[in-house]
């Protein structure tokens, strides 16, 4: 099963982790902590895929994936 791809970034602003799904418009969370970024970044998306589905909202297929750029040695 394809799953949802998630950013996880630094934020100096914030002092903390955020993490996001680039799919799920608005969803995302903070961490003090990667792991307690996608800890809470999976509740997130939980509530955000329960919320569309009670609301009758068209719940999008997982696509977005990065551009992966390679840097040389």
């Amino acid at each position: 099963m394809k799953d949802y791809h998630i950013n996880i970034f630094y934020s100096e602003e914030d002092e903390g982790y955020i993490a996001d799904i680039p799919d799920l418009q608005y969803c995302s969370a903070f961490g003090e902590t990667p792991e307690e970024a996608l800890k809470e970044v999976q509740i997130a998306k939980a509530a955000w895929l329960e919320a569309a589905r009670a609301e009758g909202k068209p719940v999008p297929p997982p696509h977005y994936k990065p551009e992966l750029h390679q840097t040389a040695s």
